[in-house]
């Protein structure tokens, strides 16, 4: 699942949604791109679940349609 967040513009942004994401799913894979302010996130949750993760993390997402 990818999902768009405009305002993550760092390294602390990045590291703030990985561990939030994964304090939902331990055994997710998440990968962050700065330069789109992209997060694809590879999980058993649902993308509602993910948006709840990386909202208590600080940060407004939309899902991206693959």
């Amino acid at each position: 699942m990818e999902f768009k967040v405009p305002d993550m513009s760092c390294g602390h942004c990045t590291a703030a949604i990985e561990k939030s994401v994964k304090a939902a799913d331990p055994a997710a894979s998440v990968a962050c791109d700065l330069t789109d302010r992209r997060v694809k996130i590879d999980s058993a949750l649902s993308s509602e679940q993910l948006m709840v993760a990386i909202k208590d993390a600080g940060y407004d997402a939309t899902p991206v349609a693959a």
